[in-house]
């Protein structure tokens, strides 16, 4: 459909849902948004003609100025009754669209907000070089703490307080495989990853009852510090993160998920999608949760 023949729609539609002053005022702000499409015309005049229908009865001239502000159209979109989430969605879409072009100086162009994204991952090389520079510390107790910091992070996803908290004696062999008991402000048994679980269970027995990754004060802030430091050797790696210990975490337990195919097939990309459906569940238990992800460990 052409233009013409758009426009031509547009100075024809007069539906019974609306107003004849609505419908007047929808199908003149309407006519100046230049819709490109018979279907996409009609979306906009009806959502043009309902908040003229509110406007009128507020009591408020049908000056698109007025009746297109931003107060109004957002007043309309959440208090208008009768209207599924889904409509009140596609409503203030609509009005949007329409009064950025109608009345442009109402509607400022939005300012893009600042998003966290997700650290790399350590590639597999990546962290390979991160152990043999702890197999390298002079220190059998450095090395230990070093192996330690790196298997509970790529290997468990802990981080910051989970992290300095962990203890020796956190780490056992149970359910069929090696797992973390985390305590503090979110308490979890997490499985850990096979290719870690020699490494963290001789840096378990290293540390005793004692933490993991060194101190005697899991409140000490900078505890992971010194670790860091040591493991920053030159030798071509990039700097030690424990972010990206954990996004290394993440990435190892999405691809034993499948994750990626199943999002790729179910044609989602947005990740609050996924946590509404998981609301509704029940995690699965401990040994279920190792033989996903944890593995059988290797004898």
């Amino acid at each position: 459909m052409d233009n013409a023949e758009v426009a031509a729609y547009i100075g024809r539609w007069r539906p019974s849902s609306v107003s004849p002053q609505a419908a007047a005022f929808a199908r003149d702000v309407i006519a100046q948004t230049g819709p490109q499409g018979r279907e996409r015309a009609k979306n906009l005049l009806w959502a043009a003609g309902k908040l003229a229908d509110y406007a009128i009865g507020l009591g408020l001239d049908l000056a698109p100025e007025v009746v297109l502000h931003p107060s109004v159209a957002e007043r309309f979109t959440r208090c208008a009754p009768g209207l599924s989430g889904v409509a009140r969605r596609t409503l203030r879409t609509n009005l949007r669209f329409t009064g950025r072009r109608v009345v442009p100086h109402l509607y400022p162009a939005d300012l893009p907000l600042p998003r966290e994204r997700a650290k790399a991952p350590y590639s597999a090389a990546e962290i390979s070089g991160f152990l043999a520079l702890a197999d390298a510390q002079p220190a059998m107790e450095r090395r230990m703490r070093a192996a330690g910091l790196i298997c509970l992070g790529a290997g468990a996803g802990l981080i910051r307080g989970d992290l300095r908290d962990a203890r020796g004696t956190d780490i056992v062999c149970r359910s069929g495989g090696v797992v973390v008991t985390v305590r503090g402000a979110r308490p979890r048994t997490v499985p850990v990853l096979a290719r870690y679980h020699a490494r963290l269970l001789s840096a378990a027995r290293s540390a005793g009852t004692g933490l993991i990754c060194g101190g005697d004060d899991p409140g000490r802030r900078n505890i992971t510090n010194p670790l860091i430091t040591a493991l920053d050797g030159g030798t071509g790696l990039p700097r030690l993160d424990t972010s990206r210990l954990r996004a290394t975490w993440l990435a190892g337990c999405a691809e034993l998920l499948g994750l990626a195919t199943f999002m790729h097939a179910a044609g989602i990309t947005c990740s609050q999608r996924l946590g509404d459906l998981i609301a509704g569940l029940e995690p699965a238990g401990e040994a279920a949760a190792v033989r996903l992800l944890g593995a059988a460990r290797q004898s």
